[in-house]
Formats: C-alpha cells, structure tokens, sequence
C-alpha cells in the first residue's frame, strides 16, 4: 500500500555532510530520509524556495517535455528499497495512454514538484528504511530529524 506524503525540505546529514530529502506524511508522524547528490539537492531547493532562473536547468527541461509533449506527471512513487538505493518510478498519462518510467527518487520529486504531482512512498520502504545500517550515528539523525522543528527544514544552501 502507497502513503502520499510530501517534501518538508532538505536538510544536511550532519555526519556525512550529504544532502537529504526529508518527506513526511499529512499527519507528521512518518518521516522518510533519502539521501541525494548535491545537485538534486539543488533542484529541490530551488523549487521550494521558488529561486527564478534564467535558463532552465536539467529537471525544468525535462518538466517542458513532458507538458510540450502532452502528458502530465499524474504521480510518482518511491517503489523500493534494496541494498541501500531507493528506487521510484514517474507515472505520465495523455489522454488515455499512460506510462511508468524508472527514476532516482531525486530526480522524481524534483520534477513532481514542478508539477504539482503527488508523491507517494510504498509503506514498505517505511518499514525497510527503519533497518538501513542501524548503528550509533544513524540513531542519532533519526533522532535529529524527529525533534528538528518544520521550519528549520529547507534551510539547505550549495
């Protein structure tokens, strides 16, 4: 079964100093982690913070194609976790032709968030995400993540 939940923002993994996506359920009490490079880091925070741009970068070129082409992003789905990577598929229709592509979960949620598309995690990526590399460092950014207040989410800066 899929959960919708939606960005709260991206924040830095203070062991690792690697970017991450923060989504969290409508009721605030699941929250799931993703792990990114710095550049869908970038893209996300762009789009949330609604920085203008002159010329579109990778994930606007891709959200022009797709509505220059006809379709819309009717949702995207994070579909997987396996041995540490995430996996997520993007979901376009047109009229009556519909498909579902394979995508980084980064890419998806940037390029969701363009469109306004839902968001949605299977609950058994919840469940796995619990058990990735459980160890002291992880409890405490698990732990981090819960007490952080909403606001201070987003305040990610390349």
């Amino acid at each position: 079964m899929f959960l919708q939940m939606k960005v709260t923002g991206i924040a830095l993994d203070p062991f690792t100093n690697t970017p991450i996506v923060i989504l969290k359920d409508s009721t605030n009490e699941k929250t799931l982690p993703i792990w990114i490079g710095f550049m869908e880091a970038s893209s996300i925070a762009m789009e949330l913070e609604k920085t203008p741009r002159l010329r579109p970068i990778t994930h606007d070129l891709v959200k022009n194609l797709i509505e220059k082409l006809g379709f819309l992003v009717s949702k995207i789905e994070v579909t997987d976790l396996r041995n540490d990577t995430f996996y997520a598929s993007m979901h376009l229709k047109k009229e009556t032709e519909e498909y579902t592509l394979d995508a980084r979960p980064s890419d998806a949620i940037a390029i969701a968030l363009r469109t306004d598309s839902p968001i949605f995690v299977n609950e058994e990526v919840l469940e796995k995400s619990k058990n990735i590399g459980i160890d002291e460092d992880k409890d405490k950014l698990a732990k981090l993540l819960d007490d952080m207040p909403a606001g201070d989410f987003g305040k990610y800066k390349m």
